[in-house]
């Protein structure tokens, strides 16, 4: 060992001062490393000035990066599961809807079904009666039971009683019973049709809207993992305040399950 090595080793303060004057001509070694640098010193001390700052600028910017990283990685988490969720709703949403189609279609059916039953039994004709007024109360009375009956049945809207004791709406007491049945099962197909498109358009609205939900929320888990991924690399560089435990990368993902 040499009597500089040795001396360097054995005596703190030549050693720092030979590594302050290292320090000190770093700058002028880099200018002098390049051709460029020897042919323009100024601008080439310039530019490795520029290129130091830059860095120290990076470094005191890498930990808001890695701050601001975890923060984003924690709310869009956040907002992917309560999407998430919403999207699990709107999927009940739609499987009720579709039931209610199925539901809505068996009704029309079988409003059809006792419609014609009534138009074969109409087709042999109504026995005559005098227009009484003890005749006209009774058939007065048959419709608003009729009418009545098949409200209870949820063959025709409440409405429809109100309408039938007014005698509005085409409701007339003054027909037969025979007839004023044909009247009530008309107007019952009539509105079960109607319900079961209003049953149809639903159900294509509440699937869109899965649909939608759907794609939202699995939009925002793969943007989760993307942001969950970027701190947990960033996270060695967080300030000393802010380290904790590595961000939750989800594991579960497409293709690895």
């Amino acid at each position: 060992m040499n009597v500089v090595a040795e001396t360097l080793l054995t005596t703190p303060a030549p050693a720092a001062i030979w590594a302050t004057l290292m320090l000190l001509t770093l700058p002028a070694v880099l200018v002098l490393a390049s051709p460029q640098g020897v042919r323009h010193p100024r601008q080439a001390l310039r530019d490795i000035v520029a290129l130091f700052r830059e860095r120290g600028d990076r470094r005191r910017r890498l930990p808001l990066e890695a701050l601001a990283a975890t923060q984003y990685a924690d709310e869009v988490r956040v907002a992917a599961d309560r999407a998430e969720l919403a999207a699990a709703r709107w999927q009940e949403r739609w499987e009720q809807t579709a039931d209610d189609v199925t539901s809505a279609w068996q009704s029309w059916l079988d409003a059809d079904a006792r419609l014609r039953a009534r138009r074969s039994a109409a087709a042999f004709g109504t026995p005559w009666s005098a227009q009484t007024p003890t005749e006209y109360a009774a058939r007065e009375r048959f419709l608003h039971r009729a009418v009545r009956e098949a409200a209870s049945h949820g063959w025709l809207p409440t409405a429809a009683v109100g309408d039938a004791l007014a005698g509005r709406a085409g409701w007339d007491p003054r027909l037969h019973p025979l007839e004023q049945e044909l009247v009530v099962h008309r107007a019952a197909e009539g509105h079960l049709r109607d319900r079961y498109e209003h049953a149809v358009r639903a159900e294509q609205a509440a699937r869109h809207d899965a649909w939608l939900a759907r794609t939202t929320s699995d939009s925002l888990r793969q943007e989760s993992w993307s942001a969950g991924e970027r701190a947990a690399r960033l996270h060695h560089l967080l300030p000393a305040t802010a380290d904790g435990p590595a961000p939750h990368v989800m594991a579960a993902r497409p293709g690895l399950l």
